[in-house]
């Protein structure tokens, strides 16, 4: 199968998994971060809307279920949580985001901005919540 029409299938099938606290699906919402496909195998990395989200494993779970029965010839899925850096309403699409302000009445990203000024401010935050020191990128 061509890793292309894989990529394709993988995302329309991730459209059918949203988040159980914002009702948009996962792709809308901006989570998928890394989607590889090589050969018969499938590795994506995601984040969650929110650091130390309690639904992370759940999401995780779904999210490779879900590809594994669009594509039940895979050989290998494997979906990883990334938690840095965060996510912002920034990675929405724009369906996403229209969809956001009609289900909840506000616009996401003006409101994110209102709350922390900028991505970086944001940032520093997380790194504080999660522990990371200056200089480091990542806590997986």
């Amino acid at each position: 199968m061509d890793p292309d029409e894989i990529k394709s299938k993988v995302l329309y099938a991730l459209r059918f998994v949203t988040d159980p606290e914002i009702p948009i699906n996962v792709v809308d919402l901006g989570l998928i971060r890394k989607l590889e496909v090589k050969d018969s195998k499938v590795y994506m990395k995601v984040v969650m809307t929110a650091p130390g989200c309690p639904y992370s494993a759940m999401i995780v779970q779904q999210v490779e279920e879900s590809i594994k029965a669009a594509i039940p010839e895979l050989e290998e899925v494997k979906v990883e949580l990334e938690e840095f850096p965060p996510w912002t309403p920034f990675e929405m699409t724009e369906q996403g985001r229209e969809q956001f302000k009609k289900l909840f009445g506000y616009d996401l990203v003006e409101s994110f901005l209102k709350r922390y000024g900028s991505v970086e401010n944001y940032y520093e935050l997380v790194k504080r919540y999660y522990g990371i020191e200056e200089g480091e990128s990542s806590k997986n």
